[in-house]
C-alpha cells in the first residue's frame, strides 16, 4: 500500500530536522541554530532600521563639514565654554580642554591596550590602581575649583567669599582630564574583556611597563598640544571626538550583551558586530537627543549662553 504524499513530507521534515540537531546541538540555551539566526536577523534589522533615522537626523540637524560632526558629538557631553577650549585659529575644539584631555586619553589608552593586551581580564595590580585613584582626585579637585570659579565669575555674590584653592587654566584642565581618561579605559578595558570571552585570560591588562608607556606618551602628547600647532590640533579634535563616541558605543554594547544574556559567549572579535551595531544606535539616538533639546534650550551649537569664565 502507497502512503500519501503528506506523509512522505512528513518524514522529509523529521529526517531534516534530526540532520540539524546532530549538526547543531542544543548546547546553549535557546540554541536552536534557526531561531539564533532569525533572531540575529531581527536584531540587526532592528537596529539598522533605528541607526539610519539617526544618521539621517546628523545630516540634516548637525553642523556642516567632518568637524561640524565631531561638534555635535562633543556638544552631547562638554559644555563647549569658548574660553575654556583649545582652538585652531579662530575655530574651537569639538570638546573644553578637560574633555579633549580626558577623551583623547582614554581612546588612546583602549587602542593601547588591544594591542598590548588583547583578552586580559584582570583589574591592574593595587599599586597601579592607587595611582588611578589619584588620577581621579586631581580630576574631582580640579573640576570642583574650576568650577567654583565659574559660579564666581557668573554669579557674584557670597560665593566670593569661598576662596579658590588657585586659579584654573587650561594646562591643568588638559592634565586632570587626561589622567582621568586613563584611569576610565585602565578600568573599562578588563571590564569589557570579562563580560565578552567565553574562556577568560586572567592576565591583568596592565602592567607597571606598559602602564609607563602610555603615561610617558600622554604627556607627550599633552605637551604638543599645549604648542598650539593645527597639525598637532586637528588629529586631538578627531581623537577626542571619536574617543567620546568609542566610549558611548562600548558601554551601550556590553548593556545590549547583558540585556540579550549573551555574556561570556564570545570566541572571536568578529562575532561582535551586531552587540556593536546595536550600541552604535543606541549611542546615535543618546547623542541625538541630547543635542536636539540643548539646541532647543539655548539656540547655539556654542557653549552655554551666560558662561563664559
Amino acid at each position: 500500500m502507497e502512503l500519501p504524499n503528506s506523509t512522505f513530507t512528513s518524514y522529509r521534515k523529521v529526517n531534516i530536522f534530526l540532520a540539524i540537531q546532530s549538526r547543531y546541538p542544543y548546547n546553549e540555551p535557546n540554541g536552536n541554530p534557526i531561531n539564533e539566526t532569525k533572531n540575529t536577523e531581527y536584531h540587526a534589522l532592528v537596529c539598522a532600521s533605528c541607526g539610519s533615522p539617526c544618521l539621517c537626523g546628523m545630516d540634516v540637524y548637525f553642523p556642516e563639514g567632518a568637524l561640524g560632526k565631531l561638534d555635535a558629538i562633543g556638544y552631547a557631553v562638554c559644555h563647549r565654554i569658548d574660553v575654556r577650549s583649545f582652538h585652531i585659529g579662530d575655530r574651537q575644539l569639538p570638546l573644553c580642554a578637560r574633555c579633549t584631555g580626558e577623551f583623547y586619553a582614554a581612546g588612546l589608552a583602549l587602542i593601547f591596550q588591544i594591542f598590548i593586551s588583547g583578552k586580559h581580564s584582570k583589574l591592574p595590580s593595587r599599586g597601579i590602581i592607587a595611582v588611578l585613584i589619584l588620577f581621579f582626585l586631581a580630576f574631582a579637585i580640579d573640576g570642583s575649583n574650576s568650577y567654583l570659579y565659574l559660579l564666581k565669575q557668573t554669579s557674584p555674590g557670597a560665593l566670593d567669599k569661598i576662596p579658590n584653592l588657585y586659579i584654573p587654566n587650561n594646562t591643568l584642565r588638559l592634565f586632570t582630564g587626561s589622567g582621568m581618561g586613563i584611569a576610565l579605559a585602565a578600568v573599562l578595558y578588563p571590564v569589557v574583556n570579562q563580560t565578552l570571552w567565553r574562556e577568560i585570560d586572567d592576565r591583568p591588562a596592565f602592567e607597571w611597563k606598559s602602564f609607563g608607556i602610555l603615561i610617558g606618551w600622554v604627556i607627550i602628547v599633552n605637551l604638543l598640544i599645549l604648542t598650539d600647532s593645527p597639525i598637532i590640533l586637528y588629529p586631538i579634535a578627531y581623537l577626542s571626538a571619536l574617543g567620546t563616541l568609542s566610549l558611548l558605543v562600548i558601554v551601550f554594547a556590553i548593556l545590549w550583551i547583558m540585556i540579550m544574556r549573551q555574556d561570556n559567549t564570545f570566541e572571536h572579535p568578529r562575532e561582535l558586530w551586531l552587540p556593536l551595531l546595536s550600541g552604535f544606535t543606541l549611542a546615535m539616538l543618546m547623542i541625538l537627543s541630547i543635542d536636539l533639546l540643548r539646541l532647543q534650550l539655548t539656540g547655539t551649537w556654542s557653549g552655554f549662553p551666560g558662561l563664559t569664565g
